[in-house]
């Protein structure tokens, strides 16, 4: 009896050392032992559990109790995971332990359960954090392939937006910064004007929320508002459960609170689109109805994707404005080519790559010269955008300056080659010029680098003129020479830049054979000649942009 006293205290001692939680349960599920790591972990005396069930002592626990009873009936031993709260600190936002419980019997007679438990709130969180790293990381490759797939604003905007819903809101605005509408009265001092470019998410909800503003609504934000706070500061800024006060600010006029009340929303979410200088707009999220508050995750989140975003709309405004500027540009410098002699007749065409405005650097000209004689040109700056275009212009106006004054083609281009390089020019160009003589019937042309031109010929024959090429304008290279061809009666003479022939994966001599290789009829309209070329050699969207120049001696008579 005493060796069994002193077995039973050496156990005792064990249990209540041990880490682990263990407790012995009787049928009913009443706790009959807990050991001392068992109260530490539910932050109540060992003694409160006695005699009393899981739910009586700690009512935040959740905990299969039909595992339990399955163990009693058969034997065969279980895990579970148990979790909630308990009346002890943690410093773990959730709580849980793995336990395992055996049957207890004595000479057949089932007695209760004993279980034994340890905390794996610890590990529960990593994994939990680790799966929403995993579930953020995959969200925003999901998001670079379906936000910002154009270079436009509005797009890229409404990409957004329609991302975000109904997956992190149940509503969804994007408003951008921009310069005051023209025509439009100046914001009152103090106040931010924004412009709202894009809604999405539940249908009930939007038809409300267009009471307050539309798409392309322009809206003066004061100080003081959580949108203009966020705006100011750069940092998101939540409103959860929010009071009608608090809508108050959000809104421009009083009454708007009421239709945010009949559109069910509760929480709100501004997080801003952030670049290096200042952010180019906000991103508006609602949760209305039934939908939980923003949670810190959440946030996370939405700012994640609004980061990404403000790359996509940046640029794409970026874009916009190079864009316009550069079409400006070039429509006033290809409007039409100047007036020839009117002993020549002369047909041009300029088509951009893909679908887009002009905004390359290509260009075309035809300039009067001393002697009825007519000089075309044909160019092409490398690169696109506004400052192709800018480029385009200098070089454009260097010839037309220098051909009054220059004797041949070959010192034209020599002199556009020194002086482009001389006031700073960083793009190259490609040039051919055909100095077209009437009265001799002749074209004397000179390339700087650019594609050979073509002479259309009767009975559907085409051929290229092999013109010395000298370097491109702008390398101050110099080495450019001359040569005269006859042009014959009823011949057209081709200029063209390489957007005509070029295909990326082609050999350039393949490309060329394409052209070549047409029958083109050549007594038709030049208008006419050039639509054809068009068809056959550029019959979907252009590579790269196209500029064509025909020229045709008028016959005498």
């Amino acid at each position: 009896m005493l060796e069994r006293a002193r077995e039973y205290g050496v156990l005792r001692n064990i249990l209540d050392g041990t880490s682990a939680a263990v407790a012995v349960l009787d049928e009913r599920l009443r706790y009959l032992y807990v050991n001392a790591a068992m109260g530490r972990m539910g932050g109540v005396p060992a003694a409160a559990f006695l005699g009393r069930t899981m739910t009586e002592v700690l009512p935040d626990i959740h905990r299969s109790d039909e595992i339990l009873r399955m163990v009693l009936a058969d034997g065969q031993p279980r895990a579970l995971a148990v979790t909630g709260r308990t009346r002890a600190s943690s410093p773990f936002r959730r709580r849980q332990w793995s336990a395992v419980y055996h049957r207890l019997e004595d000479k057949g007679r089932v007695l209760g359960l004993c279980g034994i438990g340890v905390e794996v709130s610890g590990l529960r969180q990593y994994m939990d954090d680790l799966e929403k790293a995993h579930q953020r990381l995959a969200l925003l490759d999901t998001a670079a392939m379906r936000v910002g797939t154009t270079l436009g604003v509005n797009t890229t905007c409404a990409e957004l937006a329609d991302f975000v819903t109904p997956s992190l809101a149940d509503a969804a605005c994007v408003d951008v910064i921009e310069d005051e509408p023209y025509g439009a009265p100046p914001a009152a001092p103090g106040t931010l004007r924004i412009r709202i470019a894009a809604v999405a998410g539940d249908p009930q909800i939007l038809r409300q929320m267009e009471r307050i503003g539309r798409i392309g609504d322009h809206v003066d934000v004061p100080r003081g508002s959580p949108l203009r706070h966020c705006l100011d500061t750069g940092r998101p800024w939540t409103g959860n459960l929010a009071t009608d006060e608090v809508f108050r600010k959000m809104t421009a006029r009083r009454e708007d609170v009421a239709v945010v009340r009949a559109a069910g929303i509760h929480s709100a979410l501004v997080v801003p689109l952030p670049t290096r200088e200042h952010p180019v707009g906000a991103l508006f999220l609602a949760r209305a109805g039934d939908s939980g508050p923003f949670t810190e995750d959440d946030v996370v989140v939405a700012q994640d994707l609004a980061a990404r975003a403000a790359v996509a709309i940046d640029n794409a405004r970026q874009y916009t404005l190079e864009h316009t500027m550069a079409l400006e540009l070039q429509r006033a410098l290809l409007s039409e080519p100047g007036s020839p002699h009117p002993d020549i007749e002369v047909a041009s065409r300029y088509l951009p790559a893909g679908r887009s405005a002009l905004v390359g650097g290509d260009w075309f000209d035809s300039i009067p010269l001393p002697a009825c004689r007519t000089l075309q040109v044909m160019g092409d700056v490398m690169g696109h955008g506004f400052t192709a275009a800018v480029a385009m212009s200098h070089y454009r106006s260097l010839l037309r300056s220098l051909a009054l004054s220059t004797t041949s083609v070959e010192g034209l281009l020599a002199d556009a080659d020194h002086r482009g390089a001389g006031i700073g020019l960083d793009r190259f160009a490609t040039c051919l010029l055909a100095l077209i003589d009437p009265q001799q019937g002749t074209a004397t042309l000179s390339s700087a680098g650019h594609l050979p031109p073509a002479l259309l010929l009767g009975e559907g024959r085409t051929e290229l003129l092999a013109v010395p090429a000298g370097p491109p304008l702008g390398a101050e290279l110099g080495g450019y020479e001359a040569l005269t061809v006859p042009i014959p009666p009823g011949a057209v003479l081709l200029l063209y830049t390489d957007g005509l022939v070029e295909q990326r994966t082609v050999d350039i001599d393949t490309s060329l054979r394409r052209l070549t290789d047409l029958r083109l009829t050549v007594d038709g309209p030049l208008e006419d000649i050039l639509d054809t070329l068009l068809t056959h050699l550029v019959p979907g969207p252009a590579e790269d942009d196209v500029a064509l120049l025909a020229t045709r001696l008028h016959t005498p008579g």
